[in-house]
């Protein structure tokens, strides 16, 4: 498919409209793909003459010697090489933050109110606003937790981002992810991933965008173990959907922003570096509709761990910890007999940052919004709001359906330190703790 000569959607800075996208099916599949026949060589990687004259280039997402099972990577085969580009030069990094820094995280509940999208022509790059980090990109370990406020599509601009791969969780506004292999579309209620060293743009097809982004800086994402659980449910490996070759055959000047160790550098191209003609492999960027999650409950009493709720994992050194997991809370039933239904209280190890994309959140159903964010760092005690207690406890427990709603959570072992711009943001909600503030003492040393 070539971009440039397909229609354009309202609002897109250049791309393909959203009845033409097509996607291939799987998780870590090996995919080939080829937007002109016969481009895609047989046989063998690297011939001395690739078809169309293209170059061969791969793009290594693991070391060559990782096992066979965790190996990513894919061969591209492109009208120019990527090593052709002009010096970079320093850019401003805005409120964009990236680990280790030396902020002070205090053992307190945070959390924020949705922060508004800018007034003034934002793109995606520049609408990147960090509210907490941990680990450090040069060490492979840990993450960063982003917020994307933008009101326009990049154009002549593409982003690369060397540091660690990215989660999209799209809040508001549909995004059209163009990248090096081709095109997805995300809705507020899916979610896409672009790995680390690929090249992409940022389409806004429904104008003024709002979402959440986890920078993994880690062991890419992947599928949780399912043990006892057997082999079907949560995240279903045929739902995620990569994209098909696409390609932009478009010359003239435009600039490449990467993200390297921390900071934003801009480089002079003279033509899209979008121009991948075919490719093969399984370092591939992919989007996951949350609506086809396979949410597992009790259908006796107490709760199952959050565990449950996991869609993707980041493994560390560390067998059953993570570097990050991805948690989401999705539409689902609850019928647990004698049990306090919302979330209980709770002091984790891990560390908790969560958004919410829609709805409501059933541990605090008053101020935690769409758009809004929390942080319970590492030991922090936090739970159910007083009016939510008070509720749960007289309810008759009579099967409910929690209906319309997604809630997600970038968990991680590591402490999360807020960043300065998340501190002084007026979008913190200094009375937050507040809401714990009308639990009562019912004891009365008389047992019931």
């Amino acid at each position: 498919m070539k971009l440039s000569d397909t229609h354009e959607s309202k609002g897109s800075s250049g791309g393909v409209a959203a009845d033409t996208i097509r996607y291939q099916s799987g998780f870590g599949n090996d995919f080939a793909s080829e937007a002109l026949p016969g481009a895609l060589p047989v046989g063998r990687n690297s011939p001395q003459r690739v078809p169309y004259g293209l170059y061969a280039e791969l793009l290594s997402g693991t070391a060559f010697t990782a096992p066979r099972a965790t190996n990513r990577r894919t061969w591209v085969y492109r009208m120019r090489p990527s090593a052709k580009h002009k010096p970079h030069t320093r850019l401003e990094n805005g409120l964009l933050r990236t680990g280790p820094i030396e902020e002070v995280p205090p053992p307190d509940q945070l959390r924020w109110s949705p922060m508004p999208v800018p007034s003034v022509s934002t793109d995606f790059v520049e609408g990147l606003a960090t509210l907490a980090v941990n680990g450090d990109p040069g060490m492979q370990a840990g993450m960063a937790a982003h917020l994307y406020l933008a009101n326009r599509s990049m154009s002549k601009r593409y982003f690369v981002n060397f540091d660690g791969e990215m989660l999209i969780v799209p809040q508001q506004g549909r995004l059209r992810l163009v990248t090096e292999l081709g095109v997805l579309e995300v809705d507020p209620r899916e979610i896409a991933v672009v790995p680390r060293g690929m090249r992409f743009r940022v389409d806004l097809p429904d104008g003024p965008s709002r979402g959440y982004i986890c920078e993994n800086y880690g062991a890419f994402l992947r599928l949780p173990e399912l043990g006892p659980i057997g082999s079907n449910g949560l995240a279903n490996a045929r739902d995620f959907l990569a994209p098909v070759a696409a390609y932009e055959d478009i010359e003239g000047k435009c600039e490449l922003v990467t993200k390297f160790a921390g900071n934003l550098w801009a480089s002079e191209l003279d033509r899209s570096p979008l121009d991948v003609v075919a490719w093969h492999g399984n370092l591939v960027p992919y989007k996951y509709d949350t609506r086809r999650f396979m949410a597992i409950g009790t259908v006796s009493f107490d709760h199952p761990d959050p565990s449950i709720y996991t869609v993707l994992t980041a493994p560390s050194d560390s067998p059953g910890i993570a570097n990050v997991d991805f948690v989401i809370f999705p539409p689902r039933w609850l019928v647990a007999e004698d049990t306090f239904r919302p979330p209980w209280y709770h002091r984790n190890v891990m560390s908790e940052f969560m958004g919410l994309v829609t709805g409501q959140y059933d541990a605090k159903p008053e101020g935690f919004v769409p758009g809004g964010a929390s942080l319970h760092n590492s030991m922090v005690p936090h739970g159910p709001d007083a009016d939510a207690f008070e509720r749960a406890s007289a309810a008759e427990l009579k099967p409910v359906k929690l209906d319309d709603t997604l809630a997600f959570m970038f968990e991680t072992r590591y402490f999360l330190r807020p960043t300065r711009f998340a501190m002084e943001a007026p979008e913190l909600q200094r009375d937050y703790h507040q809401c714990w503030q009308g639990l009562k003492i019912h004891f009365d040393g008389k047992r019931k």
